[in-house]
């Protein structure tokens, strides 16, 4: 009996890193959107932080928050931050930035 208990524990753990990854996959599709529209150059991404959340309207859910870096002009770099609720873009936030 104890075995399905370990099975379940390890498929859990698999699920767990397969999720962060489509969640860091549909961050980077995210910020990229971000930057096309906004004419800037995307240059990396990284993940702050990832947890688990709850709320009455959305129920439970993954909060995520990135930082990225992006040129509004190709010489200078800026960092901006970008949350997310589950695979959903919840905001981004970005300083004032010099742009062509």
């Amino acid at each position: 009996m104890e075995n399905i208990y370990y099975l379940l524990f390890a498929f859990l753990i698999c699920w767990y890193f397969i999720y962060l990854r489509k969640i860091a996959e549909a961050a980077k599709r995210h910020v990229q959107l971000y930057c096309q529209q906004n004419k800037l150059q995307f240059i990396d991404i990284a993940r702050r932080k990832s947890r688990l959340s709850f709320t009455t309207k959305n129920g439970l859910f993954w909060s995520s928050t990135f930082d990225f870096h992006f040129s509004g002009d190709g010489e200078a770099s800026y960092q901006g931050v970008m949350t997310l609720q589950g695979l959903k873009l919840q905001d981004i936030t970005t300083p004032a930035f010099r742009i062509n």
